[in-house]
């Protein structure tokens, strides 16, 4: 058990010396709380001023089968006595091979296409972005094509925040200020059923963004090398959801097009919408991208690791006697040995506890657990996807009045949860659920009246 210590003095030492990442620090510590964490157990933060904190948004959407997992953490420390690290270029090891060979086994599958085929490792989601975006153009280069220098993302898109992922990213927050060091990129509408105007269903919304699809890569013919999307969920743009439909008007597209399809399910796989892979509940089977980003919850949220899955063809398209030819892409811990086991033993445990399971039964706790907070005054949206539940707030619950930035209606409201030990960090105004795998029902419940109570709490004077 954490008792309480000193977590005042541990605040003061953080902010002698941290930077925060995604923070305003002029706002730490009176206007954003800042929350000593001594440890973890299941659900919960366990922090150093004696609370106990669920995590509703799973630490950055990392964590899958909850903090201090035992089974990923003995096989981290099996691993560290046995090859902590080993460059990965020109040697190989154990786990790297392994993790390859069982990703590449639950990867998506689409009947009539190959299959992908190899894994490259890098350390983080933004970097795996980086190693997709990379191959894709340089597989076109290679092939004397050196025209297809665009991509095209998807509006309201995010892929990370270095300049590579930035650039095809559209969350003005994080995009405006770098758009001068950005790579040219060309943003087709988002399929976000959010979107829809009177009368349209979420397979409309689909439908219309995939002609503007069409007609961008019409207008840009040969020039493109690349499509990027997530998969069903827009996470950091708001969790905005669409139809699968889309996915399958976007696949057949790029096959028209001759461009290739690059799925970001950094956020949204290994679980969390449903099935293993978002890809899969396209219709007609599911889809198979042609580069597939992993990260996250790949190592179940315990240490950093991202893989980019390629097709065989991709990847013969850089083997040549040429060095110029070759994917000369690099990191230094690249395959690192520990990250792989961890990542390992997160997959088996897929295997023996039955989690896609166990997650669909929580979703459909979830829903009507959430259900009532959808008739809340001020609750413009409710929407799910699997364990992601997303609360769109707005003032009377009019899309076309959202709250005045100014009265910060989303920091209120991730203060209250703090206060009453739930951690609910907003995406601007828009609340949102999504916990690890391992919530039970009283947790959930737990979590369903601490949102109602911050909703009324937050948008009171607002």
């Amino acid at each position: 058990m954490i008792r309480a210590t000193d977590a005042e003095g541990w605040r003061a030492r953080d902010l002698e010396v941290l930077w925060h990442p995604c923070t305003q620090m002029r706002e730490h510590p009176d206007t954003l709380p800042l929350i000593p964490v001594a440890g973890g157990e299941g659900a919960w933060l366990l922090g150093r001023d004696g609370r106990r904190y669920l995590d509703a948004v799973s630490s950055w959407w990392t964590n899958l089968f909850g903090h201090a997992e035992p089974r990923i953490g003995a096989a981290i420390a099996a691993q560290a006595r046995n090859l902590e690290q080993v460059i990965l270029a020109g040697f190989s090891h154990a786990p790297a091979v392994e993790l390859a060979e069982q990703l590449l086994a639950i990867a998506p599958r689409e009947a009539g296409r190959a299959p992908l085929a190899k894994v490259f490792y890098a350390d983080n989601g933004s970097a795996g972005v980086e190693v997709a975006l990379k191959m894709a153009f340089h597989w076109f280069r290679n092939r004397g094509e050196d025209q297809r220098t665009k991509f095209v993302a998807l509006a309201n898109g995010y892929h990370g925040e270095t300049l590579g992922a930035l650039a095809v990213g559209d969350v003005p927050l994080y995009r405006r200020v770098y758009a001068p060091l950005l790579a040219e990129c060309l943003f087709a509408p988002s399929p976000d059923a959010y979107l829809a105007e009177p009368g349209q269903s979420p397979e409309d919304c689909a439908r219309r963004a995939a002609e503007a699809l069409d007609a961008l890569l019409q207008a840009h013919a040969g020039e493109v090398c690349a499509f990027i999307l997530e998969p069903l969920v827009q996470c950091a743009g708001g969790m905005r959801m669409h139809h699968p439909l889309y996915l399958r008007l976007a696949r057949d597209l790029c096959d028209a097009h001759g461009v290739m399809m690059i799925a970001d399910e950094i956020a949204v796989g290994f679980g969390r919408t449903g099935t293993l892979f978002a890809c899969e509940q396209a219709p007609a089977g599911g889809i198979q991208p042609d580069l597939l980003c992993l990260s996250k919850g790949l190592t179940g949220g315990f240490l950093p690791l991202a893989a980019a899955l390629a097709t065989q063809s991709i990847y013969e398209g850089f083997l040549d006697d040429s060095r110029e030819r070759a994917f000369l892409h690099s990191h230094s811990y690249t395959g690192n040995p520990l990250a792989c086991a961890a990542a390992l033993a997160a997959l088996s445990i897929f295997g023996s506890d039955d989690v896609l399971a166990r997650n669909r039964a929580t979703a459909a706790r979830m829903a009507a657990l959430a259900a009532p907070l959808g008739s809340h005054r001020h609750v413009a949206d409710l929407r799910q996807t699997g364990m992601i539940v997303a609360f769109e707030l707005a003032r009377d619950g009019k899309r076309a009045t959202p709250f005045d930035p100014g009265s910060r209606v989303g920091l209120r409201a991730y203060r209250a949860g703090l206060d009453r030990g739930v951690v609910l960090r907003p995406l601007g105004d828009i609340l949102y659920w999504m916990p690890p795998y391992c919530i039970d029902d009283a947790q959930l419940e737990l979590l369903a009246t601490v949102t109602a109570e911050v909703i009324d709490e937050a948008t009171a004077c607002a």
